[in-house]
Parts: structure tokens; C-alpha cells; sequence
């Protein structure tokens, strides 16, 4: 993660991770993708973040030709909503997808809440110099 975005970057971004984390604490993983599918910062088991977040950056892309395609308007999230829980992606600017994986018993409003401000945070941390 180093590379790309730089080690302070990056520790403000596991820090609006962790606010996600505070504030939801039931969820299983929270993630910071790029828009291509690399993980940028996450607290997902290291053998899933890399196929979470292509899989994430897939979704997103979809969600937002389908949106277009169908008038629907800009895309506010993705929702996969499996028998055991959820995971839920939404864009966080041009640059970032932001994953938010939970249980079946998830607060799926509480999740739209943090993730709008998350998103936010996350766009103004990737387009500052």
C-alpha cells in the first residue's frame, strides 16, 4: 500500500476503517479498494483481500452500468445480500470502492450511514497531494 498513496495516507485511511469498525462492530471486514481492484487498506484476512477487493471493483462497475443503462440515476451502492449476511460496496470518489462485509442480522441503514461519511473522508485523503 506503501507505494501508491504513501505510509501517512495510509494510516488515515485505517483510521476511518477503524471509525467504521467503532461504530459497526459486528461487521466481518471493512476495505479500501482501488477502483481496478487492488486492496489499498482493509481488515480482512490477508488470503481474501485481494480477491474481495477485484471482486468488490467488479461489482461496483457493474452496479453503475446497470444504473446507467436503466435510467436509474448515479449508483449509491452495490448490495449482495447472501443466506448469511451481506456485503455491501459503495464508490468513495473516482479513485476508491469501499467494502463493507457483515451478517445476516446487519444494520443495512447504520452501514449506509458510516459509509457516506467514509466515502467522503476517503475522497478528500485520495485527491489530496
Amino acid at each position: 500500500m506503501d507505494g501508491k498513496y504513501g505510509s501517512s495516507k495510509h494510516s488515515d485511511l485505517k483510521l476511518v476503517l477503524s471509525a467504521i469498525r467503532r461504530a459497526i462492530p459486528e461487521l466481518h471486514g471493512v476495505m479500501i479498494a482501488s477502483q481496478d481492484g487492488l486492496a489499498i487498506a482493509h481488515d480482512f484476512p490477508e488470503a481474501d483481500a485481494e480477491r474481495i477487493a477485484a471482486m468488490a471493483a467488479t461489482a461496483l462497475g457493474l452496479g453503475k452500468r446497470i444504473s446507467e443503462r436503466t435510467n436509474m440515476g448515479d449508483l449509491a451502492e452495490s448490495v449482495i445480500h447472501g443466506r448469511n449476511g451481506y456485503l455491501v460496496v459503495y464508490g468513495a470518489g473516482e479513485d476508491a470502492v469501499l467494502v463493507m462485509q457483515g451478517p445476516i442480522e446487519s444494520n443495512l441503514g447504520l452501514m449506509r450511514i458510516e459509509a457516506r461519511v467514509a466515502a467522503v473522508e476517503i475522497k478528500q485523503l485520495l485527491t489530496t497531494a
